[in-house]
C-alpha cells in the first residue's frame, strides 16, 4: 500500500508519495489551493490518489513548540477529516514542527536559489513529513 504525505498550508499543499514497500518518500508536486474552499484541491488529489493507488494519508500537524495545538494545527485536523470523508482513506497526523525549517536548510545546503526554493519547499516538507512517518512505522517492525 502506498501512502501520500501532505504539507497543508493556507495557499499550497505539498505532496509526497511513498514507494510500494513504505520505505521511501518521493516529492510529487505542490498544489495551489484556496484554504477557504476546502474542496479546491480535491480534483488534483483524487488524480494522485488514483494514479498511485494510495491507501492512507499522512498530514503534517504543526503543533506549537510547547506542544499545544494552534490555528494551523486545527486547520490540519479539519483537512484530515476532509480527506477521510472525500477520499475514503484513513489519515494520520504527523508532528511537523520543524519540517519546513529542515526542508529550507537542505535546499540552502544544496545551494538552490531562492526562486527555486520557493517552488519546491512545500513538496520537500511533504517528503520530510512522510519520511518521518515511514521511518517510525518501519522501526516498529524491527
Amino acid at each position: 500500500m502506498k501512502i501520500i504525505g501532505l504539507d497543508v498550508g493556507s495557499k499550497t499543499i505539498g505532496v509526497a508519495v511513498s514507494d510500494a514497500f513504505g520505505w521511501t518518500a518521493q516529492g510529487i508536486k505542490t498544489i495551489k489551493w484556496d484554504e477557504n474552499d476546502i474542496f479546491s484541491a480535491d480534483k488534483e488529489l483524487q488524480e494522485i490518489i488514483d494514479d498511485h493507488e494510495i491507501g492512507k494519508a499522512v498530514i503534517g500537524f504543526p503543533k506549537n513548540m510547547n506542544g499545544t495545538v494552534g490555528e494551523r494545527g486545527k486547520a490540519s485536523e479539519t483537512y484530515a477529516k476532509h480527506v477521510e470523508d472525500v477520499f475514503g482513506i484513513p489519515t494520520a497526523l504527523w508532528d511537523e514542527r520543524l519540517s519546513t525549517v529542515a526542508a529550507e536548510r537542505v535546499l540552502l545546503e544544496a545551494d538552490v536559489s531562492r526562486k527555486k526554493r520557493k517552488k519546491v519547499i512545500d513538496k520537500m516538507a511533504a517528503v520530510m513529513i512522510l519520511q518521518g512517518y515511514l521511518d517510525q512505522e518501519n522501526q516498529k517492525g524491527v
